[in-house]
């Protein structure tokens, strides 16, 4: 993992819990169960030059694909 990964997940992290009203643990909790995190650390090389938006909805939509419920 690069030293750029870090503040990358954190930033995505705080960004999900703004959009959905969670806690910056709840949505750490929700994206780790459902696979979210190990999708942007795969694809950092990809994920990190899109807009904070897309990255989110790219992350929720995997998550939904594994069984989370956010919408």
């Amino acid at each position: 993992m690069s030293k750029y990964e870090i503040p990358f997940l954190t930033a995505c992290i705080h960004a999900f819990a703004l959009r959905f009203g969670l806690t910056r643990q709840a949505a750490f909790r929700y994206l780790h169960e459902h696979q979210g995190l190990a999708f942007l650390i795969e694809f950092y090389d990809v994920e990190h030059l899109q807009s904070m938006d897309e990255t989110i909805d790219d992350v929720l939509s995997i998550c939904q694909k594994n069984g989370g419920t956010l919408a």
